[in-house]
């Protein structure tokens, strides 16, 4: 795949992004219920991040919107720590370093947002996903923090940002 780039999303990709979060969702039999699918505004991820110490980027691929993710405070948390949030990926641009680089994106704004720590939850099946999260510092822990709503996700990992 070629001519890709981060960038950060614009009100005009919302319905491109929310058709790729759900198509990956399909693809990987991901549950529905207790995820990321069920939250309210994924038809408006734009006005979502639109807030302050909030940013989501999309990977543009020839006009298409290939992959997402985005920073924002975890709710009910010490204002010091963020979430990466929806991170998802077409198949075509796994494997070829586009997450590395998403993930350097995302992480350089968080602490840019001067955040001290960043958490994410995924799901058991997804290895590939794991190792980038490992491979960018991310270390498992016990119990799940903050108020995500997203009972179904079962792995939580901590990032120090330094």
């Amino acid at each position: 795949m070629k001519n890709w780039v981060i960038r950060k999303i614009e009100k005009k990709d919302n319905a491109a992004v929310a058709q790729l979060i759900r198509a990956v969702f399909d693809e990987l039999n991901i549950p529905k219920v207790g995820t990321a699918y069920e939250d309210p505004y994924l038809d408006l991820m734009f006005e979502e991040y639109n807030k302050p110490k909030s940013v989501y980027y999309v990977v543009e691929s020839d006009g298409k919107i290939v992959g997402s993710a985005g920073i924002a405070p975890l709710e009910n948390e010490a204002e010091t720590i963020c979430e990466l949030q929806k991170m998802y990926f077409l198949p075509e641009t796994r494997g070829l370093g586009i997450g590395t680089q998403m993930m350097a994106t995302c992480l350089q704004s968080a602490k840019d947002f001067g955040f001290e720590k960043c958490y994410l939850e995924t799901m058991p099946f997804m290895h590939a996903a794991q190792k980038l999260y490992t491979k960018s510092g991310f270390e498992y822990i016990c119990a799940s923090m903050g108020s995500t709503g997203h009972t179904s996700c079962p792995v939580w990992m901590l990032k120090e940002l330094h």
